[in-house]
This record gives C-alpha cells, structure tokens and sequence, in this order.
C-alpha cells in the first residue's frame, strides 16, 4: 500500500518531467504552408473553442474573411473579437449554427448566402463525444446527428457556392477513434443498443466515408475535400464525460495543445498542390491510413443515399 501511495503521489511529477519530450514526439506534424489569404472566405464551425478556433484564428492571420459558426453566440463574439484583436483582422465574424438542428443549419447556410458570393474553405469542425444517450431536434442520435448529419447537411447547402469559388475546399474533422466505429445502419440512431464511446466512433467514420463520397462525386469541380485526425488534444470535447475529463486531466501532460491539433486541418485547407489527394485522410500533416470499414465504397455510398433520405436532399449533386 505505502509503495502503491508513493507511486500514486511521484505520478504527476514524472509525467510533468517527461512530457515536453513525449508531447514533442506525439505531435511532430505542422503546417509550414506560406499561403496567403487576401479575398477568400472561409468557415470554421465550433470556433469558439479548442481546434475551431486556432484554425480560425490561423486563417484570419493570413487574411481570409472568416465566419466562426458557433452554438454558443456569446463565446462566439467573445472569440471574434480577441482573434480581431490578436491578428489585426476586423473581418471575423461570429454566426448561429446549432449543428443538432437542422433549421438552425438551414438559417446559417440562407443568411451565408446571402451575404457572401464566395467560399474557399469550409472547415467542419464542431462536434460532440461520448453524450448520454440524446437526440437531436429532428430525432437523430446527438453524436451521428451532430458529427456526421449536421455537416453532411451544412456541406450540401453551402456546396454550390463552393463550386462557384473553385478552386476550394472541404476540410472534415475525423479522429483515430474511426477505427472502433461501424456504420449499423439498422441501428443509426441508437435505439436497439447505445454506448456513448462507440457512438462517436461511429460518427467519426461517417466522417471519412463522407470525405470520401464526396470526393468522388466533385471529381473534376474545382472542389476538393479531405478528412483529418487532429490527435489527442487538450479540449472541451469530453466535458460530457466525468471518466475521460479525469483521464484528460491525468495525461494531459503528453497531449497536443489547441494549436497543435490545428496543423492538419490547416495543411489540408491551405498547401498547395494537395488536389491530387482529395478524399484522403490525414494526421500530422501526412496521408494515414484508415480502417478497412472506412475503405469500403458501398458502405459510402449507401450511407450517402440513407443521409440525403434522413435530410430530405437529392441523392444527386
């Protein structure tokens, strides 16, 4: 017991001792593009926290006119003025987007278009991770609904502006977590079995297999698209869960800060000469490998058809 006591008490010290070495190793990827962004529009979703908002803050830097979709209004003025503040750029703005209702998602993409003649770089960031079982407001399991749905339907209304803007880009926010998931498409909302770790790996590879669809129908549009996992960042996104806040809090010496978990999604959406590799998936800035779930073209395919049914979208771009 004394040497489990002392083991317990000596682990923060070692692991605030070897973390700068550990941490430097776990996140060797960055974005080294020189890329400027005078005159494109981007949108970021979930900028008001965490990834959203270094890679808003990253294209505000460089020029772009961004728009920090965001939930939270309040935190999302908040942030669009310290990011105009820090980059000097006034034309950050932060708008309503409630990914877990579609009217919501709707009202976003109608004042958006009604506002801006182009968008270069749409950034799908947001999302949840391991909620108790909840549904959206249009009845979706929260994490299929929010991580998957919601985009897949901000990226539909937004997708006609995109390609009026060609060349740009669609940038989705996956996780290494895809590994573990399934698409049950008997099950996709979760009401014949449910666990709230599961379910967002379910979601994260929605997010590749949509990278992927999609990829394959803009080939030749000017539009590309790539999914990224961020890696193991310190963020909000277990505040839905009291055992990984303790684990986060534990380990969070050897995870990647906000800004590092940033550099892909910016590799991504700013270097050059990636066109080649739309509807790939990346992490540390490099291509990586996926699950064979997350290969599978009729799993993609069939999960694009069910999401256009579930929305109420043409199957068809």
């Amino acid at each position: 017991m004394v040497v489990f006591l002392l083991l317990l008490f000596l682990l923060p010290f070692l692991l605030y001792v070897t973390a700068p070495q550990i941490r430097k190793m776990l996140s060797s990827g960055v974005c080294t593009s020189t890329v400027q962004l005078p005159g494109k529009v981007a949108v970021v979703t979930g900028a008001n926290t965490g990834i959203g908002k270094e890679t808003a803050k990253e294209l505000a830097q460089r020029g772009a006119r961004v728009y920090l979709a965001c939930r939270d209004m309040q935190k999302g003025e908040l942030v669009a003025r310290e990011i105009q503040d820090m980059t000097g750029n006034q034309e950050v703005l932060a708008r309503k987007l409630d990914l877990s209702d579609t009217k919501s998602i709707r009202a976003f993409a109608k004042d958006f278009l009604a506002q801006e003649k182009h968008l270069h770089i749409l950034i799908n960031n947001a999302g949840v991770m391991m909620c108790p079982y909840s549904k959206t407001a249009d009845g979706f399991e929260m994490h299929m609904g929010v991580n998957h749905l919601g985009h897949f339907l901000l990226t539909h209304l937004l997708l006609e502006r995109l390609k009026e803007s060609a060349p740009s880009r669609v940038v989705n926010v996956s996780s290494l977590a895809h590994h573990l998931g399934r698409i049950h498409f008997h099950n996709l909302q979760g009401e014949k079995f449910y666990n709230s770790g599961l379910a967002y790996c379910h979601s994260k590879l929605a997010n590749i297999l949509f990278t992927q669809e999609l990829a394959r129908r803009l080939k030749g549009s000017g539009v590309t698209t790539y999914s990224v996992h961020p890696g193991t960042v310190k963020s909000e996104l277990v505040r839905h869960s009291s055992f990984m806040r303790w684990m986060w809090w534990l380990f969070s010496f050897f995870f990647k800060t906000p800004q590092q978990g940033a550099q892909t999604s910016l590799y991504c959406a700013l270097t050059e000469g990636l066109e080649i590799l739309s509807g790939n998936h990346f992490s540390d800035c490099h291509v990586a490998w996926v699950s064979a779930q997350a290969r599978n073209e009729t799993i993609a395919r069939r999960l694009w058809d069910v999401s256009c049914d579930l929305l109420g979208l043409p199957m068809d771009l």
